[in-house]
């Protein structure tokens, strides 16, 4: 493993290439050989994400963080390549949600020649992208892909498929689970557990993650249940927490995100079902909101940071937030989304380049330290280290919950904080690189 500190980075045109023409690599080649473009030329993202259907409200989230982080590069000049400075360029293209649209997305991604690719909500969607990806690159050197993801947790994504061509910017689910764990061992009133997920790679990653912590931190818990629903297609989730209470379970654990998570807690709510939630988002979009009083010292959520985290630096990187999307329903922050744009114009700086696999030996090894969130990006299987966050839902007001979320009264306290040093999982990666 190359060390920690290795390349510390402190800080407070359009082309077509179809199947008909793919053998004629001399277009491809002499758009490449100008690839850092002409001087001042914006540098694009293509974010592919669920804009439509289900997960919107995930996928406009998603777009608010990006789009914070490409407007705070560009405010101080943009990424400084070899001839200049370039602004960054966010495309948002429209996933619908499906795997099968995504690669339809990046291979228009691809026509235009965007060399960084950035997704995150699903690892069934990443996975397919990242072997798209893969083999784009072996098939067009000359139009090579830099995948960028900052939420797909699927841990097999930096273990058994790692890639050269990937970088996961958020905490798998193994190392989620993990500092949930933490917590749970020390919880005594946890007598009994029921995994409910969604039923996909993640989800089944979760539910596996779970019975071995559990296992090796409280042999003692006794799982009630262990359960799968379809991602996205479940509207009324009162079956679901009818058999919760049936099974005695006084927790759940669960990986459930976007309107799958808000529409379980609040048939939790509705239900009025006295049970815990340690979940990897329950703090994420609407579901403080939608659990209310039943939330409250009742829902544990783990992530990378959250507004209530303290300090002074961390403050005021979440007032510059605020003041740029204030309205309430925008009040949705994720750190690791701006701090990744932040890193890959970090990467391009340094390796004087935007063309994706100088980038990419750039961003190994890379440590990044913004003055409150300390962080870098494990060379060995391009996961990001950085801390964790264990926290219990309460009224905003009450100790250690100076902001709620989104207008809602209700916010998150931290329980367990967790230096990047203490969230280092193995990995199993054997990396191949060009």
């Amino acid at each position: 493993m190359r060390p920690a500190d290795e390349n510390k980075i402190d800080q407070g045109g359009s082309g077509s290439d179809d199947a008909g023409n793919r053998g004629n690599r001399s277009v491809a080649s002499s758009e490449r050989a100008c690839a850092e473009r002409p001087p001042g030329a914006p540098i694009r993202i293509a974010m592919i994400e669920g804009m439509s259907g289900p997960f919107a409200n995930a996928g406009a989230a998603v777009e608010r963080n990006l789009r914070f982080g490409v407007e705070t590069v560009n405010a101080r000049g943009g990424v400084k390549l070899a001839d200049g400075a370039h602004p960054l360029e966010l495309v948002v293209l429209d996933s619908k949600g499906s795997a099968e649209e995504a690669l339809v997305q990046l291979r228009a991604a691809a026509d235009r020649h965007i060399g960084f690719i950035a997704q995150g909500n699903s690892s069934a969607v990443a996975a397919a992208l990242l072997a798209a990806i893969d083999k784009q690159n072996r098939r067009e050197p000359d139009n090579r892909e830099l995948f960028l993801n900052y939420s797909a947790d699927d841990p097999a994504l930096t273990n058994a498929n790692c890639s050269f061509w990937h970088f996961r910017f958020d905490a798998h689910a193994g190392m989620r689970m993990d500092a949930l764990a933490d917590v749970i061992q020390r919880d005594k009133s946890v007598k009994k557990v029921y995994l409910l997920n969604q039923d996909y790679s993640f989800g089944h990653d979760v539910s596996t993650l779970a019975r071995a912590a559990l296992a090796s931190k409280r042999p003692d818990v006794v799982v009630a249940g262990d359960e799968f629903h379809p991602i996205g297609r479940v509207k009324d989730f009162a079956p679901y927490i009818a058999k919760i209470r049936a099974s005695g379970a006084d927790a759940v654990i669960t990986g459930n995100w976007g309107n799958d998570l808000t529409l379980l807690v609040k048939a939790a709510r509705e239900q009025g079902v006295d049970t815990k939630f340690y979940t990897f988002y329950g703090n994420s979009l609407g579901a403080p909101a939608a659990l209310g009083d039943a939330g409250v010292k009742r829902v544990v959520a783990v992530a990378d940071w959250h507004p209530n985290a303290g300090g002074a630096a961390s403050d005021a990187w979440y007032a510059s937030f605020r003041q740029r999307f204030p309205a309430a329903q925008d009040d949705y922050p994720v750190l690791r989304m701006p701090l990744m744009i932040e890193m890959l114009a970090a990467a391009m700086s340094r390796a004087g380049s935007a063309q994706p696999d100088k980038v990419a030996k750039a961003l190994e090894g890379m440590k990044y330290d913004n003055g409150f969130h300390p962080s870098w990006m494990r060379a060995d299987d391009h996961q990001l280290i950085q801390p964790l966050y264990v926290m219990e839902m309460d009224k905003a007001g009450m100790q250690g919950v100076q902001f709620d979320n989104e207008g809602s009264q209700y916010g998150f306290r931290t329980v367990l904080a967790l230096p990047p040093e203490r969230t280092v999982a193995a990995t199993t990666c054997r990396m191949k690189r060009p």
